[in-house]
């Protein structure tokens, strides 16, 4: 994964443009991705699909001809989607146009103009202190013109049609935190999802933020039905712990899954309420919408100082962190492949486990006791209303020991999954 981050990370990626074509090139070369493409100018519900933003070149030069202010030395120095400009500027005409973040006099802040026509430059506040009065040189050799929004898609079916859908915006210029970690693991992701053959079937989306997600629910309404839980992949790999936002539904199966994996890990972590604010989910979550997405992060944005800075770099993302965020994801897909509710096809008093070898079954292993509870639990609650996890839950079992029961019961036709409600 770092290295995939390592190789995205010099990239200067926007909503549209050549950015988001070379990251989804890049992706494509690690698992199968469709592109999907929508003209600029095509209305998606209450927007308009944006211009493609290219931009070659950007400066601030001092009267001496130094680039004082150089898009080839940070593509965050330029405020993302400007217009193009070429003049001369005396300092005060200039600060109006210039961004900084004082909490941090030595970073750069990352901004964006995305849907008001205007320009601007981003530098530390040590560099901006250290401007004289005088005239300086500006350019910013950017174009905007029609052409199409991207996303890719890759799509894993399982043996249903019933989708979870994973996805991760691809937008941000060089931020390796809030952008590229969430690629990261979402491309591992897919990988082991294509190892094995699953139930669901798994969309993972790699889109422009907020636009992006908008465009793919706009053209794949018909789709929306088949969509049983969402999950939003964004900054996986900073050393903060796990939070996770719950969806709109707040007790949806994918809550509930969530907490649980969270939970089990043993490891400190945070689960916070939905709120109409932050990354896609709320577009998931919008009313005419209502598709149960959490968002399944470590810090969430705007909590770490690195947030939206030149600081949230190849420094700060850590290994031990993508592996983890990589592992806990994978086992909330699992646990969701899992869990189901059943019928007990012997349900007039207790059927006779020991005349089905059941208890030789599980017998002679060091946890034979709590397997033969998983079983009686098992059984007891599967009448179509509790699926698994609630039995894990009211039981205190691990959830894994509740699931291997109900497949042994399955084996012995003591089982049979319920219909979906």
């Amino acid at each position: 994964m770092a290295a995939l981050i390592e190789r995205l990370f010099p990239i200067c990626r926007s909503i549209t443009g050549p950015g988001v074509v070379e990251t989804l090139e890049i992706i494509r070369q690690e698992i199968p991705v469709t592109i999907h493409r929508i003209a600029s100018g095509t209305q998606i519900f209450d927007w308009t699909v944006p211009q493609e933003w290219s931009i070659r070149d950007a400066y601030v030069k001092d009267e001496k001809g130094n680039r004082i202010i150089d898009f080839k030395a940070s593509n965050l120095h330029v405020v993302n989607y400007s217009r193009p400009i070429r003049a001369t500027l005396p300092l005060n005409a200039l600060k109006l146009h210039l961004h900084t973040d004082p909490a941090h006099p030595a970073w750069i802040p990352y901004r964006t103009t995305y849907y008001k026509a205007d320009w601007g430059f981003c530098l530390s506040q040590n560099a901006l202190e250290a401007m004289s009065e005088g005239t300086y040189e500006v350019l910013i050799d950017s174009t905007l013109s029609d052409g199409e929004l991207l996303w890719g898609e890759c799509f894993i079916p399982g043996t249903t049609t019933d989708e979870i859908v994973i996805s991760t915006h691809i937008c941000h210029p060089s931020l390796a935190n809030d952008n590229l970690s969430g690629i990261a693991v979402c491309v591992e992701l897919a990988k082991l999802l294509m190892a094995a053959q699953r139930r669901y079937s798994v969309r993972l989306l790699f889109i422009p933020g907020t636009i992006g997600s908008i465009a793919w629910l706009s053209t794949n309404r018909e789709r929306l039905s088949c969509i049983r839980h969402g999950l939003i992949a964004v900054n996986l790999g900073d050393p903060g712990m796990l939070h996770y936002k719950k969806s709109r539904h707040e007790t949806a199966e994918i809550d509930r899954v969530v907490e649980h994996v969270l939970k089990s890990a043993g490891q400190p972590h945070s689960i916070m309420a939905f709120a109409p604010y932050g990354y896609d989910e709320r577009q998931f979550s919008s009313p005419g919408i209502n598709l149960p997405f959490g968002c399944l992060s470590r810090t969430p944005y705007g909590r770490f100082a690195e947030y939206h800075t030149s600081a949230d770099n190849l420094d700060f993302i850590k290994p031990e962190a993508l592996a983890h965020s990589l592992n806990t994801y994978a086992s909330v897909l699992e646990t969701l492949d899992r869990n189901r509710a059943f019928l007990n096809l012997s349900p007039m008093c207790e059927p006779q486990l020991g005349k089905r070898g059941l208890y030789d079954a599980v017998g002679g292993k060091s946890d034979t006791k709590i397997r033969q509870m998983a079983l009686l639990w098992v059984l007891n609650y599967s009448d179509g209303r509790h699926d698994l996890l609630d039995i894990a839950t009211k039981s205190g079992l691990a959830f894994d020991l509740i699931a291997d029961a109900a497949d042994l019961l399955i084996g012995h036709d003591l089982l049979a999954p319920a219909q979906r409600t």
